[in-house]
């Protein structure tokens, strides 16, 4: 990095990195981050190596930051308001890091678009792998649990174990995370238990992630669109479990605990379990022969249909259109294909409603011998990655900021002792 280089001004006081990130509340990392953004100019005395700040410019950029975290606290009744550089949500488009993410879906793998969310540099033919003792502690973990326990339950056990064995997670410097994160996601495919006596434990992770999903033997248009699904899940912009990993990561939990917190808000039906509900609508509309009962019967129990609509988007949901697409070049997704047009035709009548994403990976996940939960296995695995990349984010923030303030609407005080 470049120090700038202001005219001198001997009447201005200087300070030392380590002042700097003290006023500022950010590490000192975040504090050379702050220069190469133009946020911040730093000066090297002469004879010194150390870059040193001017005083009341750090002043004013604390001033500047506290403004900007009060006016998206919440405290006011406005909605929070997070800077992010990783997604931008426009129009019906998404952008991972100001490139278009269907693109980046469509051209690379789960890991390489995970790689470009991180970094910001796109490397091909990268391939994540576990330690054997981490994948070893996680699998001991998730086959004590109860049977009945959600996929999404033993991915946070994983999480919990794979944290546990790693004695270093408290390190939040940028390359230990990554680090994290390039163990975690496939000690998290690897703790599942494999539904397909054969497949890889090494290689793409749509691989091995398929052969944890559905006893059916894999094709390559099959792995094709599960590896799609998973870049194009990657991220998406502040959904509440992003926003759960960046409270999180702003208390300055570790990784693995951000991932946990991500994991524990995912799991609503409203969120991750959004696709099991699809999935199990369109098996009705299967078995039924037509969308018109079993719609019907949704809207007689006042229920909201599922895999249709985004609050994001007027039109299409961009993700749904790429794997819509895909999927018409597997002969046996064709039968579930026409129930989701059927269901997004016969529900015209009632609200005029495009499909989602999670209509998308029902059609995948039913037309392959997977169970309804595997819509929540293939987000939460997907969504991993970018809850990586927010709590990076976040970290390079001031600690804490994630704090409203609550309206208080109960008794007024004092009131007296209870009896």
């Amino acid at each position: 990095m470049r120090d700038q280089h202001p005219a001198p001004d001997s009447s201005a006081r200087r300070l030392s990195t380590k002042e700097t990130a003290q006023l500022l509340g950010v590490k000192p990392e975040t504090v050379y981050a702050y220069v190469s953004r133009g946020q911040l100019s730093s000066r090297r005395e002469p004879g010194g190596r150390a870059s040193t700040f001017d005083a009341a410019e750090v002043a004013a950029l604390a001033r500047r930051n506290r403004r900007e975290s009060a006016g998206g606290s919440g405290s006011g009744g406005g909605d929070l308001s997070v800077r992010t550089r990783i997604t931008l949500i426009d129009g019906d488009r998404y952008f991972y890091r100001g490139v278009d993410a269907t693109e980046l879906a469509t051209h690379h793998s789960y890991e390489e678009v995970a790689e470009w969310l991180w970094t910001g540099r796109m490397q091909r033919g990268v391939a994540f792998a576990a330690p054997k003792a981490t994948v070893a502690a996680a699998r001991r973990a998730v086959d004590a649990l109860p049977e009945h326990t959600t996929p999404t339950d033993r991915l946070r056990v994983a999480t919990i174990a794979a944290a546990a064995e790693d004695p270093l997670r408290f390190d939040l410097s940028e390359e230990a995370v990554l680090g994290t994160a390039r163990v975690l996601i496939p000690t998290l495919v690897a703790a599942l238990a494999p539904q397909h006596r054969r497949g890889p434990d090494d290689g793409p992770l749509a691989h091995r992630l398929w052969r944890r999903l559905t006893g059916v033997d894999p094709t390559d248009a099959g792995l094709r669109v599960l590896d799609t699904a998973l870049a194009l899940l990657v991220d998406h912009d502040l959904a509440a479990s992003t926003l759960a990993v960046r409270v999180a990561a702003s208390a300055r939990a570790h990784a693995y605990a951000a991932v946990s917190a991500g994991l524990g808000a995912l799991e609503g039906p409203l969120h991750g379990a959004s696709s099991g509900l699809a999935h199990r609508l369109l098996v009705d509309v299967l078995d039924q022969g037509t969308a018109v009962p079993v719609i019907a019967d949704e809207l007689r129990a006042g229920r909201r249909i599922p895999g249709l609509g985004h609050r994001l988007y007027q039109g299409e949901d961009p993700r749904a259109r790429v794997l819509f697409d895909l999927l018409e070049g597997i002969p046996r997704a064709q039968p579930a294909l026409l129930a989701a047009r059927d269901i997004v035709a016969t529900t015209a009548r009632h609200a005029p409603l495009h499909a989602n994403v999670d209509l998308a990976l029902a059609v995948f996940t039913a037309s392959c011998g997977m169970p309804a939960t595997a819509g929540e296995t293939i987000f939460a695995v997907a969504r991993t990655a970018g809850w990586i990349a927010h709590t990076l984010e976040e970290y390079g923030e001031r600690p804490l900021r994630m704090r409203p303030s609550g309206h208080y609407v109960g008794p007024r005080p004092p009131q007296p002792l209870p009896e």
